[in-house]
């Protein structure tokens, strides 16, 4: 999602321990909390599937 698209995502520390994503779309946001854990986990979800989008990419060329 890219704010050409109309859409914006911020990632950053609470003052509560936590990991909090904004994910703005269409004039609103979207806040999420994630415990540290499941903040990393969600990181490595999100380079896997970039590793994967990439290898997908350089077939098509």
């Amino acid at each position: 999602m890219s704010e050409e698209e109309g859409g914006t995502i911020q990632i950053g520390p609470t003052d509560q321990g936590m990991v909090r994503l904004i994910i703005g779309v269409g004039g609103r946001n979207f806040e999420l909390d994630f415990e540290a854990e499941e903040a990393e986990d969600i990181a490595a979800d999100l380079t896997s599937a970039a590793n994967i989008a990439r290898a997908a990419a350089r077939k098509q060329r």
